[in-house]
């Protein structure tokens, strides 16, 4: 495909105007938080005394009071992700991490096969959520980017590679899983499960390059006892589980339903498009499968938190651009997401509402769970376009 000097310099704007949006959004946050002194940027602490615990063979997941507020909840690869961070002073090494995970999910939709006007539009529906997960100094941005890119590597037929990023974010935070889905379009599956169980052979074993197999293997074990604590938590707590099943019971007043009927629901909505075969090849059913991974493992899940939502909106925005036309209903659901998801847990919506109904009904998850029941039916239905995602 050629281009026009004028669409070129058109297409230069918006990824200049992107990118100044996106990386101002970062900086505002994270200075933000760092002015509030360490209480700002407690969750820093938390990750980076990872590394300095597992170096000296101290309990990953035990309450250190006097050094932060909270237990760490991310497995103990972690300690080789947050080493490069951690050995700087607090400060500077809390901003390049929320630093690394802005520049990460803005490379990895920069990698998306779709145009320079869909890639923008994704960052900038992305772009409040990504603001908010850095006002928390979360990893889920960097998350989200190792989701993407297990795809986009898929697509490359670089499978060995793309199975690193799907290892990787298992053994941190287990949402990484879900791009084994990719598998389905892998163009050689034989080397991309092969690829597969490498990395996590690798991950497991990495972190003993900080501390004796025996503590690592030992953390492995306390990270699923502190995995279950938070889940049973999380049941009760207004701040968490901002969920699908939060929905169904205050919203629907489907006040009995069980957790596990409501996932047992999903997992069978995710399998039954795998039966479409012949879609695997076009590009739009890809993408459309991989915003359907992004929202559903966020509002499935009981530690759902609005920091989380980044991911989710991420897939939000990839199943806006994928529509082939922007009509009213498709406009509207976008807005609701905006308003409900992005915004509602900000200082732009009163306080009342917020503590009265977004949080204890659960409606930041609302307009996500709607969005991922529209793409269900889509991905098992329509039937998608070969030509290229476009951009109307």
């Amino acid at each position: 495909m050629s281009f026009t000097t004028k669409e070129l310099v058109i297409a230069n704007r918006k990824f200049s105007v992107a990118a100044i949006f996106w990386f101002s959004l970062a900086i505002i946050a994270i200075i933000v938080q760092i002015s509030k002194g360490v209480g700002g940027y407690n969750n820093y602490l938390i990750f980076k005394n990872v590394f300095w615990h597992t170096l000296s063979s101290k309990n990953l997941y035990a309450y250190y009071p006097t050094e932060y507020a909270d237990v760490n909840h991310y497995g103990p690869v972690f300690s080789i992700l947050i080493a490069p961070f951690a050995i700087f002073p607090n400060i500077i090494g809390c901003i390049l991490w929320c630093h690394a995970n802005a520049a990460f999910l803005f490379y990895a939709v920069r990698k998306l096969p779709v145009s320079y006007k869909n890639q923008n539009i994704i960052l900038l529906i992305g772009a409040l959520e990504m603001m908010t997960s850095m006002h928390n100094v979360q990893f889920n941005p960097m998350l989200t980017s190792w989701i993407i890119f297990s795809y986009v590597l898929v697509k490359n037929k670089k499978d060995f590679w793309a199975t690193l990023f799907i290892a990787a974010g298992f053994f941190i935070k287990l949402y990484g899983i879900v791009g084994l889905a990719f598998f389905l379009f892998s163009e050689n599956k034989i080397k991309f499960m092969l690829s597969f169980i490498f990395w996590m052979l690798v991950m497991f074993c990495l972190p003993m390059l900080l501390s004796s197999p025996s503590f690592i293997i030992q953390s492995y074990t306390d990270w699923y006892y502190s995995l279950s604590e938070k889940n049973n938590s999380n049941q009760e707590s207004a701040m968490q589980g901002m969920s699908a099943m939060r929905v169904l019971r205050k919203v629907f007043l489907l006040e009995n339903i069980k957790d596990v009927v409501v996932l047992g629901a999903a997992a069978i909505l995710y399998i039954i498009p795998i039966v479409r075969v012949n879609q695997y090849k076009i590009q739009s059913f890809q993408l459309s499968y991989l915003a359907f991974l992004l929202i559903g493992v966020v509002i499935f899940s009981s530690s759902a938190e609005s920091a989380t939502y980044v991911i989710a909106m991420m897939g939000v925005a990839m199943w806006y651009v994928v529509q082939e036309k922007k009509n009213y209903w498709v406009i509207g659901l976008i807005i609701f997401a905006i308003l409900f998801t992005s915004l509602s847990t900000t200082d732009l919506f009163p306080k009342n509402i917020k503590a009265n109904y977004i949080r204890p009904l659960g409606l930041k998850a609302l307009p996500c769970f709607i969005i991922w029941l529209v793409l269900c039916f889509q991905l098992i239905f329509k039937k998608f376009n070969l030509s290229k995602v476009s951009d109307e």
